[in-house]
């Protein structure tokens, strides 16, 4: 299938799947005669792998990863895929934890500043940012 129709189908720019053929996410298409890729059926599967694990917050450096092992499963381990998943999880609480952060401390300069209409020469909020290290 033709670069246009892959696009279509898959609901991704035309920029993307270039993108991602060149990063090796998906496999060069044969070329015709005219020039134009010749997508396989393949690549459509692939595609939609790639967005599923994006969703739940797979890089795509993650995603190629992942994809080789789904590509070749018998050469890998369910432990191989736990394994990507279980860091992936713990990266998440990481920035879980870090956004908690942030949420209490923007929320407690921003429950001191008054809101009003006066000159921000005296805000909390920028004072506080100021001296925040």
């Amino acid at each position: 299938m033709k670069i246009g129709e892959l696009s279509k189908q898959s609901k991704t720019s035309v920029e993307t799947l270039r993108y991602y053929e060149k990063q090796g996410l998906i496999a060069p298409p044969k070329r015709l005669a005219n020039g134009y890729r010749n997508y396989s059926s393949n690549t459509i599967s692939h595609l939609r792998f790639i967005q599923r694990a994006k969703k739940v917050g797979f890089s795509l450096r993650e995603c190629k990863e992942l994809l080789s092992i789904f590509i070749s499963r018998d050469q890998h381990s369910c432990h191989d895929v736990k394994t990507l998943a279980e860091n992936k999880l713990e990266e998440i609480q990481q920035q879980r934890l870090e956004l908690e952060q942030m949420h209490h401390t923007l929320q407690k300069i921003s429950n001191a500043c008054c809101g009003g209409d006066e000159s921000a020469v005296n805000c909390t909020i920028l004072d506080a940012l100021e001296k925040q290290p």
